[in-house]
């Protein structure tokens, strides 16, 4: 009896040992998730912010071309335009020009626009990885629960689902580090 109690004490020690390596990797896998959660919202405020700017350009680029338009207007009906009302059209229309395309600031709508985008575009990177990391973490705790019940009934299947979830959960963490948009579920 001594030597099958031994092969349970033995089989109880290499799933300890998996319920150990479980548990690091999802220890990895929830630092991802909340570092790639942190850059979603960081990149989701910034792209909000560039998409304002664009707007509060846009608001501006409409009002200046509406006044050179309106003083344009009324001076096209009342016949001659004094040199100065002319100096002041033609400053709106390159004020509201410069409102569209500013790259020398990178704060016109056409850069703002690019750089809200580009934001967007890591926003997205971010919360694909942080779904990986999520799945990955569910599989890990999965798996660390069927290691459990294999320990404490010696079914051994337990173990091998444990340790398939565990390969499933390491698979995750890697798609979240190094693929994070591959797929999507």
């Amino acid at each position: 009896m001594s030597g099958g109690h031994g092969h349970v004490d033995g089989s109880n020690k290499k799933i300890a040992l998996l319920v150990a390596v479980l548990a690091a990797f999802l220890a990895v896998s929830e630092m991802g998730g909340k570092s790639s959660q942190t850059e979603v919202l960081t990149e989701h405020v910034e792209a909000t912010n560039m998409w304002t700017f664009f707007q509060a350009k846009t608001v501006r680029q409409t009002v200046v071309r509406t006044a050179a338009e309106e003083l344009d207007a009324q001076f096209k009906d009342a016949g001659a335009m004094p040199p100065a009302v002319k100096a002041q059209i033609e400053q709106w229309r390159k004020t509201a020009q410069r409102y569209d395309s500013e790259p020398e600031t990178g704060e016109g709508r056409k850069e703002l626009a690019t750089r809200a985008k580009a934001h967007e575009a890591k926003r997205e990177h971010a919360r694909g990885a942080y779904h990986m990391f999520e799945y990955a973490s569910a599989a890990f705790q999965l798996a660390i629960v069927l290691a459990g019940a294999a320990a404490l009934t010696a079914v051994m299947w337990l173990a091998i689902a444990s340790g398939g979830l565990g390969l499933i959960g390491i698979a995750f963490t890697v798609l979240g580090f190094v693929a994070p948009t591959l797929i999507h579920l």
